[in-house]
């Protein structure tokens, strides 16, 4: 039996406040807020997830956002670097949209592209490059159109502690295919046209810390829930202690946690965001759980106020 992935079905971070990061990932990026929700596991912080207009798999960053976290450190076992896709002819929309917001950036080249590298307000390090693959996002947001608005994931940069395990995991677990190498990095693909080029450090990285600014995982994809029955058993039987099967609602999922120490999961491609608000209200309403239901007043009590805002620099 062989499993093959298409490529990255989410990321998700940690990050300080809530607002500051949906004016950064809504009001400044312009992605759509399609999922309200909380950590299952921690009711008590929200889970925000942020796409195209229905943060479709290849396209959600999600967040865990949490008022007066510690900053994290950047380092090995963990996504290093995420990358945006944009538009082939977007990257200088992208130049005058960060300089609007005095975003510092560097340009930066590598496999032959060129790529604008930036930090969010927590320190999470992000960058953008423009490529004709993948479908163009239909969202528009402040002043954001939407043939100039990031696609999704463009792919990543992981930052390993056992960078050849870590790549032998990539080829021969989750059946990307390695491409290239240049400036120290392994390139790999995966068949699916968002979320589909991901580069390795071949140097070990000295251990980041979890915190804001830091990614807390990468997600996978898997077609269906019997997709993800053969990724467990198959993820099992090369050694990876897989968790059981969990719920989150818009998708299930597996972690496991790979040689390199990077949280890796697995997730299902269904049922998506839509299945419990309709299209044009997506991100709108705090959406719990069934189990968390009879606690909504004192679970909304506890969290922080949050809007989706047109920023004053789209206004004047």
């Amino acid at each position: 039996m062989t499993q093959r992935t298409a490529g990255i079905h989410h990321i998700t971070a940690f990050v300080g406040n809530a607002q500051a990061n949906a004016d950064f990932y809504a009001g400044i990026l312009g992605l759509r807020l399609v999922k309200k929700t909380i950590n299952f596991d921690a009711p008590e912080v929200y889970h925000l997830y942020f796409g195209n207009e229905t943060g479709s798999p290849g396209t959600a960053i999600t967040f865990f956002p949490f008022d007066g976290a510690r900053r994290g450190r950047v380092g090995g076992g963990q996504v290093g670097v995420t990358t945006f896709v944009v538009p082939v002819d977007a990257l200088a929309f992208w130049e005058e949209r960060l300089t609007k917001f005095a975003i510092a950036f560097e340009r930066v080249q590598r496999f032959g592209e060129t790529y604008l590298r930036f930090q969010d307000r927590d320190g999470l390090q992000l960058e953008i490059v423009a490529r004709e693959e993948g479908p163009e996002s239909q969202w528009s947001f402040g002043g954001v159109p939407a043939y100039r608005a990031i696609k999704g994931f463009g792919g990543a940069v992981l930052y390993s502690m056992a960078p050849e395990q870590t790549m032998h995991t990539l080829e021969h677990v989750l059946g990307l295919e390695r491409i290239d190498e240049d400036q120290g990095l392994v390139r790999f693909r995966a068949p699916g046209e968002l979320g589909n080029l991901v580069d390795v450090n071949a140097s070990v990285m000295g251990r980041g810390r979890g915190g804001a600014g830091t990614v807390h995982h990468i997600a996978w994809r898997a077609a269906d829930r019997e997709d993800q029955e053969r990724w467990r058993e198959y993820v099992d039987e090369r050694g990876f202690q897989p968790t059981p099967i969990v719920d989150r609602q818009y998708f299930t999922a597996i972690y496991f946690r790979e040689a390199g120490e990077i949280l890796f999961e697995i997730a299902t491609d269904p049922p998506g965001f839509a299945r419990d608000e309709p299209f044009d209200a997506l991100g709108e309403k705090l959406m719990l759980p069934d189990w968390y239901e009879s606690h909504r007043e004192q679970i909304k009590q506890g969290l922080p106020p949050l809007e989706i805002r047109v920023l004053e620099e789209d206004v004047q």
